[in-house]
């Protein structure tokens, strides 16, 4: 009976693993401008392999992934500093 209750143990844990790739590939390709659908579908049938693809895959122009960052939202006031910077690097250059 205890080695059936430690076979549950490693299978929840497991499964948390599992919806835990999902969730990460589903969010790494709604940041690279592909959507929540494709990074689910990989993350849920690749489980460990699908968020590493969607590291190395390459994000769209104007993906999240490009003009906010890598993680999470930036606030204002570093994408106006941001735009400066750009900006004023591309007038340097002419």
């Amino acid at each position: 009976m205890i080695a059936l209750a430690l076979i549950g143990s490693k299978a929840l844990w497991l499964l948390y693993a599992w919806l835990a790739s999902a969730a990460l590939s589903a969010y790494l390709s709604e940041r690279k401008g592909y959507g929540e659908r494709a990074g689910l579908a990989c993350g849920l049938l690749l489980f460990v392999l699908g968020p590493l693809i969607w590291l190395v895959w390459p994000a769209r122009e104007e993906s999240k992934w490009r003009t906010a960052g890598i993680i999470g939202s930036r606030t204002k006031r570093d994408r106006m500093a941001r735009a400066e910077r750009d900006g004023s690097s591309d007038t340097a250059g002419r």
